[in-house]
């Protein structure tokens, strides 16, 4: 693949320090549930009871990436980006 490779991609890039690749392969079960490997979420700081976030990507109107974030990661991002906008309105 070349650089100029117009291969359909759906990882979002942000910029050049960003990077999207395989950290893991997980399985889904018969229930639904899936297990994140000890490694990743060490690396991630996941701890039992925390809570994520999914966040989706859709290409063509079909979800090719699913993202996790942790919820007190995505509630100070939203705090950061609609604080100044509330203040602004009221």
């Amino acid at each position: 693949m070349t650089a100029k490779s117009t291969s359909p991609t759906c990882c979002p890039s942000s910029g050049s320090s960003s990077s999207c690749r395989v950290e893991a392969v997980v399985s889904v079960d018969d229930r639904g549930q899936m297990v994140l490997p000890k490694e990743l979420r060490e690396k991630a700081g996941i701890r039992a009871g925390d809570k994520l976030a999914a966040i989706t990507w859709e290409k063509d109107g079909t979800i090719c990436c699913i993202s996790l974030m942790k919820t007190d990661n995505l509630t100070s991002m939203v705090r950061d980006i609609l604080g100044p906008l509330m203040k602004d309105l009221v």
